[in-house]
């Protein structure tokens, strides 16, 4: 069965962007790159909210001939996948395996991850909070990178609660610590 995941880089303090939208700091390395490829491979879906498909459509169009295998190896991954777009306010969608949708329904993603044979990402916090406070979610990977931000939009939704099990953190050489967590339901 597939399950719903949510992945993030994020700074210490737990924050996807400082205050004025930058993460530039979050960039990953080689080491933490390669990782994450690893982390996406079992995905055949992902799920965006506009402001992160905006920022990901890039990968369907990016000349990787000239950049390092990690960066190639993930354009692959993202062409290859299916992508569903959840926003009210674009007009359409720009790259192939790719729908959009107006409204986040719950039911709908449940049954999406429910029929999939592969599992199924849901990316961008915003989003993500809906899939929380709907019980969705079943595995959580942060990417905790040695900064504190300060202040921004914030990896992991306020006003949810649930017991969580640790199933494995890794270190990394820039600092980076990788932490995977899985919904106890």
């Amino acid at each position: 069965m597939a399950r719903l995941v949510f992945a993030s880089l994020t700074s210490l303090d737990l924050y996807v962007n400082d205050v004025h939208g930058d993460f530039q700091w979050a960039e990953p390395d080689a080491e933490v790159h390669a990782f994450v490829n690893d982390l996406e491979r079992p995905i055949g879906t992902y799920l965006y909210g506009r402001r992160l498909y905006e920022i990901m459509e890039v990968w369907e169009t990016m000349d990787t001939s000239g950049e390092p295998p990690e960066m190639r190896d993930y354009a692959q991954l993202w062409r290859e996948a299916d992508k569903v777009v959840y926003s009210t306010t674009l007009p359409d969608v720009t790259t192939p395996r790719t729908r959009l949708e107006r409204a986040f329904d719950p039911d709908v993603v449940r049954a999406l991850v429910e029929a999939a044979d592969r599992d199924v990402s849901i990316g961008g916090p915003t989003l993500a909070a809906s899939a929380f406070a709907a019980g969705l979610i079943d595995d959580v990977h942060l990417f905790l990178n040695p900064v504190m931000v300060g202040g921004g939009t914030r990896a992991l939704p306020d006003g949810v609660s649930g017991d969580l099990e640790l199933v494995d953190e890794r270190r990394f050489a820039n600092g980076v610590v990788h932490l995977h967590h899985r919904i106890r339901r």
